[in-house]
């Protein structure tokens, strides 16, 4: 069924609207959303934030010596990954990406199953991702209370804290999912704001705080980036290891311009190259942020002296000044919110998509469109999941970190999942895919980066399902891997209730 499906695809991708089922038409990129696709990309490239969030976690391990050099090493191993899975889409340009590349590559008896595991592992990641971006805002928030000197606990140590950031970062979800309840051409200025703001935050950060710095306690010098730190409790080798929970994290989820493959003109390149892409950008523009904020950090007794949900708050106060940093914390807020608002409305088309192969639950009423011909319902589906996982705050005082790993992990297995396909199974089972136009390719290196890509995933996977701080109790449990082996059990149980017949269906006509 996938192979007949796929080769349907790929030659339907360039068809005349009017010969699409009504029902497909949704999904048709318009001028508007062509540029609403264009904003998004540039939104999810919020690097300068991304390595904010994970600064303070990633020094804990190791110090500054694990985070740069982990940093380089996940670089590296990222963009080796992003371009087998490049290849990967060049060969199969179509809606689900990551679902239906797995399964195309499993041995035939697997390949239904495969789908529904990767299928749901890819929802749950970006519903995770959700998640987390949204306790980032709320931490930058509350962050606050600290810098005020408000007589009201801050530490995640404390229930009372955690039910007031769970409340927090509820009603922040809730107003990024009100903004995907717009219509389309409202929408576009939500995403043109989203720009600005990102935009703004990187300047303020490379012209404003290092003005900052050198005015009050100075730069660091070369010397500290060699320093190291045990903040985890683990022994020092994995220690070190453990930074690669904050900086693998940073360079995921580039397979996102493959979900619009069906869409785009000339998708077996210029689909593919868009994954590369994503990854080598994430990876470039972040590297200055990881040296920037490492030069002009303060002390490591004093960075892990500041007693805020988010110590960067703090850290900005003492380079800034107390007032200074107010409007930069309420730009930084800005842009997570609208970060997440982005980030909904991808999950929501992916979710959209995977429910019209029958593979989610009441996948009947997710891929219902509203007469606006939008997915409104998997905004929904989105906004209850994302909401149900923010309840894990209330009992986890690592919650964050364990949001970090449960958003990497579910994409990070599906890498290497393929990359171990398209190296062994294919070779076990002779098969080839010269039946596919592949205009992006590897060449000779393709093997050899399969093989990389397997096994840094592998180890990269390992490191997401480690506890993040020892010794292990019940408040300091990393439930990323506990998620995800929920979630593989959901999709097993749709996998076994959906009938064959009613997967891949979607009614394209001619």
């Amino acid at each position: 069924m996938l192979s007949s499906y796929i080769e349907e695809k790929l030659n339907d991708i360039h068809i005349d609207k009017h010969d699409v089922n009504q029902d497909e038409k949704q999904l048709e990129f318009s001028k508007i959303n062509s540029m609403v696709w264009a904003d998004s990309v540039i939104v999810a490239l919020y690097f300068i934030g991304a390595v904010r969030v994970v600064f303070t976690t990633g020094l804990l391990a190791g110090g500054p010596q694990a985070f740069w050099i982990s940093y380089l090493l996940s670089c590296f191993g990222m963009l080796i990954t992003a371009a087998v899975m490049a290849e990967s889409c060049s060969a199969l340009p179509v809606s689900g990406s990551l679902y239906l590349w797995a399964s195309h590559y499993a041995s035939p008896k697997y390949t239904r199953l495969v789908g529904f595991i990767v299928a749901w592992w890819s929802v749950s990641a970006w519903t995770t991702f959700i998640a987390g971006n949204i306790q980032s805002a709320a931490n930058f928030f509350l962050s606050e209370l600290a810098v005020f000197h408000v007589d009201f606990p801050t530490s995640t140590s404390v229930f009372k804290f955690r039910v007031v950031q769970w409340l927090l970062s509820e009603v922040l979800l809730a107003l990024s999912v009100s903004f995907n309840y717009l219509k389309p051409h409202l929408f576009k200025y939500i995403l043109r704001a989203s720009c600005i703001i990102i935009i703004l935050d990187f300047f303020l950060n490379i012209i404003w705080l290092p003005i900052g710095v050198s005015k009050t306690y100075g730069f660091q010098d070369k010397s500290f980036l060699m320093k190291t730190y045990n903040g985890t409790g683990a022994v020092s080798v994995w220690n070190w290891c453990l930074s690669f929970l904050s900086t693998a994290s940073l360079i995921v989820g580039f397979d996102a311009p493959g979900h619009i493959a069906e869409e785009t003109e000339n998708a077996s390149l210029n689909a593919a190259r868009g994954v590369f892409t994503s990854a080598l950008l994430s990876g470039l523009l972040g590297l200055p942020s990881v040296f920037l904020f490492l030069f002009c950090s303060p002390s490591l007794n004093n960075l892990f002296a500041l007693d805020a949900p988010q110590p960067f708050v703090q850290f900005y106060v003492l380079s800034l000044g107390k007032k200074g940093h107010i409007f930069l914390n309420i730009v930084i807020i800005l842009g997570h919110l609208l970060n997440t608002t982005v980030a909904i409305l991808a999950s929501s088309r992916l979710a959209y998509a995977i429910a019209r192969d029958g593979v989610l639950f009441l996948s009947g009423w997710v891929s219902k469109i509203d007469v606006q011909r939008q997915p409104r319902n998997s905004v929904t589906l989105i906004w209850i999941a994302s909401s149900i996982i923010l309840c894990t705050i209330l009992f986890s005082q690592v919650a964050f970190t364990s949001f970090i790993s449960a958003m990497t992990l579910p994409t990070v297995c599906s890498y290497g999942l393929i990359a171990c396909e398209r190296y062994l199974v294919l070779r076990l089972l002779s098969k080839t895919d010269k039946s596919l136009q592949v205009k992006w390719s590897l060449g000779k290196l393709s093997k050899l980066f399969q093989i990389i890509t397997l096994i840094w995933c592998t180890f990269v996977v390992v490191v997401l399902s480690s506890p993040c701080q020892f010794p292990l109790s019940a408040l300091t449990f990393n439930y990323a891997p506990v998620m995800l082996i929920i979630i593989t059990c959901c999709a097993l149980v749709m996998w076994w209730v959906t009938p064959e017949d009613s997967w891949l269906v979607r009614n394209i006509s001619k």
